[in-house]
């Protein structure tokens, strides 16, 4: 039976000097997949192919020196995210400065210490390796967010541009660019409950009578629920979004009848954005709303359904929210194919 071998992280080694490559070679070779380069050429070659996780690049080198490395690294996309820690004998401040600018992770000064350079090392792919579980949590959020746009009438656009335009009301609010980053990846999970919800309430060709109503509106909690109970971070922002984005600013809304301040903000500045877009979209049962229009309805039950701080705010990034309406509209090709079904009779602002 084959044994169980742990991935290895890949690093790219670029020095001229052969003697360099070998002690690097002798201090990460347990650790690390290493790649070798003797000159600039080649380092931007095995960085276009392979999969490399880090680069150790040497300054002084014939031709194309290190800084011409890291800048044409860092120019290019497709390895412009590549983490890079010059090694070189370059010891003056405005030679580190200098790599630092041009987008280094790090500046260490010849002749080195190999404890150093494996804790230097480890450290950076240590925030490597958190960045991607990072990006992977973020990739699961969204995927759950569009199981949730393909089991309603809506198309997966729906859940990018609403996300965009949180994002810009949450910056006119006051979030930092963090903090509103962060709201716009949990927005995409405000409707995952209607995953519980069964296809006959849920795409039903006609108004939701009473008991029916009661289980459309279970998507709120269903939504909490299946995200879960967490202390802070992108997850607990999600839950609540799910469980409050229905509630109204006079008290009328669900599940909870939560009034002004009783209602987060993260889950206020998602209304808008969500109500904006199901207006001004084309779906199965309704075109589109012109954007005057529902402003108008925005600016109308301000004070009532919606913050009415935010309203106003919101009516001012109007330059942004249609750059982002526009970018991600409903072209053809980009929506999933749904057989039209008949006009429910349900609120743009209701469900």
């Amino acid at each position: 039976m084959k044994s169980y071998r742990e991935t290895r992280h890949t690093i790219l080694l670029v020095d001229d000097e052969p003697t360099n490559l070998q002690v690097l070679k002798h201090t990460l070779q347990d650790r690390y997949r290493l790649l070798f380069a003797r000159d600039g050429a080649k380092a931007i070659e095995l960085a276009g192919r392979e999969k490399i996780d880090l680069v150790l690049l040497d300054i002084m080198m014939p031709g194309m020196s290190g800084y011409d490395v890291c800048r044409r690294l860092k120019a290019d996309p497709a390895t412009s995210g590549l983490p890079v820690i010059f090694i070189t004998a370059l010891s003056d401040i405005a030679d580190e400065q200098l790599g630092f600018e041009i987008g280094a992770v790090d500046y260490i000064t010849k002749p080195f210490s190999p404890v150093i350079v494996s804790a230097r090392v480890r450290n950076h792919l240590s925030l490597v390796q958190a960045d991607t579980l990072r990006q992977t949590r973020l990739q699961i959020v969204q995927c759950l967010g569009m199981a949730a746009e393909y089991k309603d009438n809506e198309t997966g656009m729906h859940v990018v541009r609403m996300s965009h335009y949180t994002k810009v009301l949450a910056r006119a609010a006051g979030y930092s660019e963090a903090d509103a980053e962060e709201l716009l990846n949990a927005a995409p999970m405000h409707d995952v409950g209607k995953i519980g919800i069964p296809d006959a309430i849920l795409r039903k060709p006609g108004k939701l009578e009473g008991e029916e109503w009661d289980v459309m509106r279970s998507h709120a909690e269903i939504g909490a629920q299946i995200i879960g109970e967490h202390e802070g971070g992108l997850l607990r922002i999600a839950s609540v979004i799910a469980i409050q984005h229905h509630e109204k600013w006079d008290g009328s809304g669900y599940p909870n009848g939560l009034a002004g301040d009783q209602i987060d903000l993260a889950a206020r500045i998602v209304a808008i954005a969500d109500v904006f877009d199901a207006l001004t979209s084309v779906r199965p049962y309704k075109k589109a709303w012109e954007v005057d229009d529902a402003l108008a309805l925005l600016k109308r039950d301000a004070g009532s359904h919606f913050d009415p701080e935010l309203v106003p705010l919101f009516m001012s990034c109007m330059p942004q929210v249609l750059e982002i309406k526009e970018r991600w509209s409903d072209k053809p090709g980009m929506a999933r194919s749904l057989a039209p079904l008949p006009a429910p009779v349900l609120s743009a602002t209701a469900a």
